[in-house]
C-alpha cells in the first residue's frame, strides 16, 4: 500500500468510492482495502451485533478516485468488482452536494 497522504492535494478527485449497505465487510478480509494503494482510506468497521461482519468505510479526504477497489485483483485472480455490489463510483461534486464540501 502507499504511504498515506500527507501533503495537500494538487487537486481534487473527480469520483471517490462510496460504500452501500450491501456491504458485508467480507467477513473480517475485505479485498477490496487490499486493493487500495492508499493507506488507512478504506477503513474495516466491525459490527459486533452481526460478528465477525462488519462494513467499509471509505475516508473521503484520501480516495483518489482510481477505482481499484472495483476492479480485478492482481492478475486477474479476484471478481470482477466487489462480490456484493457493494461499492459505488460517485462524483465528487454529488458527494459534496449531500455531505458538504470537502476540506482538499
Amino acid at each position: 500500500m502507499a504511504e498515506a497522504l500527507t501533503a495537500k492535494r494538487k487537486r481534487k478527485p473527480k469520483d471517490i468510492a462510496v460504500i452501500t449497505d450491501n456491504c458485508t465487510g467480507c467477513a473480517g478480509s475485505p479485498v477490496c482495502q487490499t486493493l487500495c494503494p492508499v493507506d488507512e482510506c478504506m477503513i474495516l468497521c466491525h459490527d459486533e451485533a452481526h460478528d465477525p461482519f462488519g462494513y467499509i468505510w471509505v475516508d473521503p479526504l484520501k480516495c483518489i478516485g482510481c477505482k481499484k477497489c472495483i476492479t480485478k485483483g492482481p492478475e486477474g485472480l479476484w471478481l470482477e468488482g466487489c462480490p456484493w455490489n457493494a461499492i459505488e463510483m460517485e462524483t465528487l461534486e454529488s458527494w459534496e452536494g449531500r455531505n458538504g464540501t470537502l476540506p482538499y
